[in-house]
């Protein structure tokens, strides 16, 4: 994804995207690692739907879309709110694909844990790295409340537990 390469020169001269040195760049390579949990929840939430209770809508009229808006994806709902938290949570906390694709380039390309490094780094900095790893935790525990939150309303409109 770099300017030089295929794709990059494309979505640069096509989308005006590019990757390399930007937060967009940043933003890619937390994805990229994320996105393996995302899928895997996804997945296993897909995997237990019962392919009867489809096949039943499907028998009583409804379309492929209708049965996947108003039965299948109501199913797998609590596996997709779980996989968006998992994928956030792993790129809370991503530091070696940012480091490596982006750099740490302050106000441009430097995420928490890269900030977090930084200030390891100064004489004087543990201040600023405990402030950041105290807002990092005030983070992940606001995910953690949201998640269960979704969860609880999730099986509480489909009376599961």
């Amino acid at each position: 994804f770099g300017r030089r390469g295929p794709a990059g020169a494309f979505l640069a001269e096509h989308f005006g995207i590019v990757f390399s040195f930007r937060w967009t760049g940043a933003a890619l390579a937390c994805a990229v690692m994320g996105f393996p949990l995302m899928v895997r929840a996804i997945r296993l939430s897909i995997e237990a739907v019962d392919r009867r209770i489809e096949a039943a809508a499907g028998t009583l009229g409804a379309n492929p879309l209708w049965v996947f808006g108003t039965i299948t994806l109501p199913l797998i709902l609590p596996g997709l709110i779980t996989g968006a938290i998992l994928s956030f949570a792993k790129a809370m906390g991503e530091f070696g694909a940012t480091i490596t694709f982006v750099s740490n380039i302050p106000n441009e390309t430097q995420t928490l844990p890269s900030a977090i490094y930084t200030f390891t780094q100064v004489p004087g900095g543990d201040a600023g790295a405990l402030r950041l790893t105290l807002i990092s935790i005030v983070i992940s525990m606001a995910a953690l409340v949201a998640s269960e939150v979704l969860a609880r309303r999730v099986g509480k409109r489909m009376d599961i537990e």
